[in-house]
């Protein structure tokens, strides 16, 4: 019998950013991908995640924010969760001092234009740090800026909150016994290898991959890389 996958995506994203792992794994698992509509909180995410699987016990994985909100599942409701994936995502907090101010800036920045110019323009500044500088420009680049002009700046605005009032999730890593997946692409400058090797090294059942020639959007930058590390990981 297949197992259920819950698949979460990142800020802003929707289940374009899984499509490709969708289809790879159809054989595999249920998957199945949240919307997060209007909630501005990790928790209520996760809230979200378990009260939509279809069963009881579930695989999760995700991207982005919805690394966190996996995270967040898995402390909420550990004996649901069968394995975990974390994939381009942290566990630290917003920082204190001048790095938080700068950190929350910038998303401000980022929130003012999309509305003030409409969530494309918004993309277009924020998605050329979310891929490989080779992608930028290219149909791929594109299919990502359509995602994040399907979304709203109320929804980009709740998430953003969201995001702000993360918690630190790193003491929670050593608990975590489950197969898990710590995964990244290799240029991601949000969410780099140093960051997810820390991770992996922190977690006692962890399997670390880096993906070769990847931004921060390394399921639909490298999508056969990424099935292929998701394929082997749902083996376990």
């Amino acid at each position: 019998m297949a197992t259920t996958l819950m698949l979460l995506p990142g800020l802003n994203c929707d289940a374009a950013v899984w499509a490709p792992q969708v289809a790879a794994l159809k054989d595999q698992a249920n998957c199945v991908i949240p919307a997060w509509g209007l909630r501005d909180s990790l928790t209520a995410m996760a809230e979200q995640v378990l009260a939509e699987a279809p069963t009881e016990r579930f695989s999760v994985a995700g991207h982005s924010m919805g690394g966190r909100v996996a995270l967040e599942v898995f402390r909420l409701a550990p004996q649901r969760v069968e394995r975990l994936a974390l994939l381009s995502t942290g566990t630290h907090p917003l920082a204190a001092g001048e790095a938080g101010e700068k950190e929350k800036a910038g998303r401000m920045a980022l929130l003012q234009i999309a509305r003030e110019q409409g969530m494309r323009a918004m993309a277009k500044e924020w998605a050329k740090g979310m891929v490989h500088p080779d992608r930028i420009g290219s149909p791929l680049f594109e299919q990502v800026l359509d995602m994040f002009d399907r979304g709203s700046a109320a929804q980009y605005a709740a998430q953003i909150n969201a995001l702000l009032n993360r918690p630190n999730a790193t003491p929670q890593l050593s608990g975590i016994q489950c197969p898990a997946l710590v995964l990244t692409g290799r240029e991601d400058s949000w969410s780099g290898p140093a960051q997810h090797e820390a991770m992996a090294a922190a977690m006692p059942n962890a399997t670390l991959v880096i993906v070769e020639h990847s931004g921060h959007m390394c399921t639909m930058e490298q999508p056969q890389a990424v099935n292929e590390a998701l394929a082997a990981w749902l083996r376990r």
